[in-house]
């Protein structure tokens, strides 16, 4: 390997850490907005008809209960 290649290694290597970053705090700003931080929010819980109520991430929680 002579010096050219490690660059190129290390500049794809910092990009790919400096685009994680960014997207990140972009997510972060995003979905922090629509959290509601007012009082106790009701937990994740899973509907009669198998659908997710009070969660607005799109990833599900593994082994919610089901909703009272």
């Amino acid at each position: 390997m002579n010096l050219r290649d490690l660059a190129k290694g290390s500049s794809v290597f910092l990009g790919v850490i400096v685009a994680g970053y960014l997207s990140t705090s972009y997510v972060d700003r995003r979905f922090a907005s629509q959290l509601d931080t007012s009082g106790l929010a009701a937990p994740a819980c899973v509907g009669e008809d198998g659908s997710w109520k009070n969660w607005l991430w799109p990833n599900v929680p593994a082994l919610s209960p089901k909703c009272p």
